[in-house]
């Protein structure tokens, strides 16, 4: 069965294994959701992750990370989707709950948060928010 929207599946794995409390979540590998990985990473919001290689494709196993309880990720919210894209430039890219939050942007020099995009100067397409 096809996916029509690979990042809102990656959300809402992270999202239902965050609120179930697990560990760690596995989701099917592909270059966009490993550099959303690799973000979340850099900006400390998950423990660690891994690629693992199964039959019949590969996986990203994420470990999520918790802080007396409570998780790093306390919200994700899909902004752009297939019906409805939404593309801004480096002058209007949102600020994620007055900046605590972070935006996810595809630009042309890939993957960046809506801070990093704003210093290069480059817009994009705005995929998610998380906070």
């Amino acid at each position: 069965m096809t996916m029509t929207d690979p990042i809102a599946d990656y959300l809402t794995r992270v999202r239902n294994a965050i609120q179930a409390k697990h560990k760690r979540v596995e989701i099917p590998s592909n270059r966009v959701k490993l550099a959303l990985t690799k973000l979340l990473l850099e900006k400390s919001l998950i423990a660690g992750y891994t690629e693992v290689d199964v039959a019949p494709q590969k996986m990203i196993r994420i470990q999520l990370k918790y802080k007396g309880g409570e998780p790093a990720i306390v919200g994700m919210r899909r902004v752009s989707r297939p019906g409805l894209r939404k593309y801004v430039s480096s002058e209007d890219i949102p600020r994620v709950l007055g900046g605590l939050g972070l935006g996810v942007v595809s630009t042309s020099q890939g993957l960046m948060t809506d801070k990093d995009a704003r210093q290069a100067g480059v817009g994009g397409e705005l995929l998610c928010e998380i906070w």
